[in-house]
């Protein structure tokens, strides 16, 4: 078992969220209701730049762009901070896979030589992450979380570890998961989310010195094998008919915590991802900002 400790208090100061049904995090802390459009990236982001990326990427910008400006980090004329104190860590696990497939099928079927020099930059497993931070001129580390049920939580706390370690002042945080026939056939047949979460991470410090919101602060991260603890505080159940959210859930679940935070609600939310069937399971506190 590893546990996070640190002097460093780390807050959050940004939050978007992108589902059907869902485009804020009040309402992803209501919960999405059922029937809801799927995104449509073009009406957040504008179509340039969408062209030959994969849907999980277009989900990203879309992400990226509104955690910024809701942190107060991303104006008209771009960013509003040093590009050196933004960080990127990103988690998914279904990602670009549809990608890889594609180029991986033209390979068997009809070589190498017959396959897009468009698909191949986008086949790498850290394109979410890599693809955000060129965008949005985000130049501190970056980083991709793929491993399985606890990717959100992790990446949320591979963030916390930068800013702790002094690497960067601040992390912008990425969970999303596309759907498509190629993760379905992945799944079985399933749905997987086809959207997603972000945050805007700081160290109080940075916060204070430019007079952010505080939105929620960071508790201790537990990852273990078997099951999680018992409950700490509020949590957060992501509804059936979204699908699958995978490495998008840890994200979620802090970006629903900062949905209730605004509402008002006060206490602990406790975020947990993965169960005693899976090789690990994560959780995380959440506090309310006057813990800052």
């Amino acid at each position: 078992m590893t546990t996070q400790s640190t002097d460093t208090t780390v807050v959050v100061s940004g939050a978007a969220v992108l589902l059907p049904g869902a485009v804020t995090v009040r309402a992803l802390a209501d919960g999405p209701a059922a029937g809801g459009a799927p995104v449509e990236p073009a009406e957040h982001v504008g179509r340039k730049g969408l062209r030959y990326k994969d849907r999980a990427t277009q989900l990203g910008y879309c992400l990226t762009a509104a955690a910024l400006k809701d942190a107060g980090l991303l104006g008209d004329d771009g960013l509003t901070c040093a590009p050196a104190s933004v960080g990127v860590v990103a988690s998914s696990n279904f990602g670009n896979l549809d990608t890889v497939a594609r180029a991986l099928d033209t390979i068997r079927e009809e070589t190498v030589t017959a396959t897009s020099p468009m698909d191949l930059p986008n086949a790498s497993s850290n394109v979410i992450a890599s693809s955000a931070a060129i965008r949005y001129g985000l130049r501190g580390p970056n980083l991709m979380v793929c491993n399985g049920e606890t990717s959100g939580l992790d990446a949320v706390h591979w963030a916390t570890t930068m800013i702790a370690a002094g690497r960067a002042e601040r992390v912008l945080v990425l969970g999303v998961e596309p759907d498509n026939d190629v993760v379905r056939r992945l799944l079985g047949g399933a749905r997987a989310l086809d959207g997603g979460a972000a945050l805007v991470l700081e160290s109080r410090q940075a916060a204070e010195q430019r007079s952010a919101t505080v939105r929620a602060v960071l508790g201790p991260y537990t990852r273990s094998a078997g099951a999680p603890g018992p409950a700490r505080g509020r949590r957060w159940e992501l509804p059936e008919h979204l699908g699958r959210a995978s490495g998008a859930h840890g994200v979620l679940q802090c970006a629903a915590a900062v949905g209730w935070f605004d509402a008002g609600e006060r206490g602990p939310v406790h975020a947990v991802a993965g169960t005693a069937a899976d090789d690990a399971s994560a959780d995380l506190l959440l506090m309310a900002p006057e813990a800052a």
